[in-house]
């Protein structure tokens, strides 16, 4: 799918990549749904229509890997064979991203605060090579408890890093809650702008709205990094899901996974069913 085409209809794009995702872990039969359903359209807005070929990506929130393998397939980088091997024995396709196997996944993540870390090193290399390349990394609100991912913060204002640019998905629920109940608001317009981050706030789940932000950041080049905080649903696109904890961790049985697809289709496809 050209960056034209998705301009033209972003939803079908959408719930293809959900499809995908739906089908991944029904076969793996592992959970860690709901979080790659939230993010899925900014993935698609960074990876599809504003990452240059030499721009780095960093999925900071290495559990939601099926959404990015999903993207990575259809971009031409895992092939439909590779895919297939996702959560197998002797996969290159593990539950969470491992290095040094494709290009668009250049570090291994999922232990949560690695990502702004490495996203900030990146961009701190090209400011001084005069690299003119970005730093995308895209976090969960979650992993704004961790103390690295403010030090990161911190040395990515004190050394003027314009060209990282940080995605927050924020969908309001953790591992064991929902996230201002477990370590306040972290992941705050107001907090992320106090500490030095030039910060917009947009609908995660607009991929148009999404791409926009990027591209008007990406027009300040003004010493500071950036910061998206992205408003997503947990789980979305699939009702049972939407908003709640259990799909942090819950795999789908056969009838989950065909109401989830039968959703997805309608919603996003335009594919009426009877179910």
């Amino acid at each position: 799918m050209t960056a034209e085409e998705i301009l033209k209809d972003p939803k079908q794009l959408s719930g293809e990549l959900r499809l995908k995702i739906l089908g991944l872990y029904h076969q793996a039969n592992a959970g860690h749904i709901g979080c790659s359903l939230s993010c899925i359209d900014l993935m698609i807005a960074v990876l599809f229509l504003q990452k240059s070929a030499d721009d780095t990506f960093i999925l900071s929130k290495g559990h939601a890997a099926a959404a990015l393998y999903a993207c990575l397939n259809t971009l031409g980088e895992i092939t439909d064979e590779e895919l297939d091997t996702f959560y197998l024995d002797g996969t290159t396709l593990p539950a969470h991203p491992a290095p040094r196997q494709y290009k668009g996944i250049p570090f291994a993540t999922g232990s949560l605060g690695h990502g702004l870390p490495i996203a900030t090193g990146i961009a701190h290399a090209a400011k001084v090579s005069g690299d003119a390349t970005y730093s995308f990394t895209l976090l969960s609100d979650g992993e704004t408890n961790e103390g690295t991912t403010w030090e990161a913060a911190h040395y990515a204002i004190q050394n003027q890093l314009d060209n990282l640019i940080m995605l927050i998905d924020k969908n309001g629920l953790q591992g064991f809650g929902f996230t201002d109940k477990v370590l306040g608001e972290t992941a705050s317009v107001e907090k992320w702008k106090a500490i030095g981050f030039e910060t917009v706030e947009v609908d995660g789940h607009d991929i148009m709205a999404v791409s926009a932000a990027i591209s008007g950041l990406k027009e300040h080049r003004n010493g500071l990094p950036k910061a998206i905080i992205a408003n997503t649903v947990k789980g979305k696109g699939v009702s049972y899901m939407e908003n709640k904890l259990e799909w942090h961790y819950l795999p789908m049985n056969k009838d989950q996974y065909e109401q989830a697809t039968l959703e997805v289709k309608e919603r996003y496809l335009n594919e009426l069913t009877n179910a």
